[in-house]
């Protein structure tokens, strides 16, 4: 990825500090998806190495993984599965629980929404600490699922969440890092 799409895409996030808490530098995307062209060349860039190979399904995490997840999937001409928190989905479902800083959740997905042997890249706008990647790569994997990519569009790389992802044999795809939380 050249310097000038780096420049652009860090220009377009918007850096909120002590967000959610104090110590936290919050990395807001929603200004570099409201700016058309920053938006156009993050998705091009997360794309490119997997356009023309085959992908079943884009699976994004809630809620902007959705939106991600979204173009990437109109782009590759492959379907979109959401990874929703629990309760937020109408049919029959698969669940996994995962540890969050001050308690467990669970994500789930609709039972019927991967076939085995589906090529899958799962998205979503950052990999922190990897537990929610890491679970719906687990949710994923248990559906058959073959994980071509993880794609996010930032990573804290001091946080761990990518090494997560690669120990448990995913390719992780980021466009840009920053350093802290």
């Amino acid at each position: 990825m050249d310097s000038s799409l780096k420049q652009t895409l860090v220009d377009a996030i918007r850096n909120i500090p002590d967000y959610p808490k104090p110590g936290v530098m919050f990395r807001d995307i929603t200004t570099l998806l409201g700016n058309a062209r920053a938006f156009r060349r993050a998705v091009d860039e997360l794309v490119h190495p997997y356009a023309g190979g085959k992908v079943d399904q884009v699976a994004g995490i809630e809620a902007r993984g959705f939106i991600i997840g979204g173009a990437m999937a109109h782009q590759l001409s492959s379907g979109f599965v959401p990874i929703r928190k629990k309760g937020k989905l109408p049919r029959d479902t698969v669940r996994i629980a995962y540890s969050l800083e001050y308690g467990l959740d669970e994500m789930e997905m609709h039972r019927d929404a991967i076939a085995p042997g589906d090529k899958v890249i799962l998205v979503d706008d950052l990999i922190a600490t990897g537990g929610t990647a890491e679970a719906a790569v687990k949710l994923l994997q248990q559906m058959g699922a073959d994980i071509v990519a993880a794609c996010f569009i930032i990573d804290l790389p001091e946080l761990g969440g990518r090494k997560k992802l690669e120990a448990l044999g995913v390719n992780v795809r980021t466009l840009v890092a920053f350093d802290g939380h």
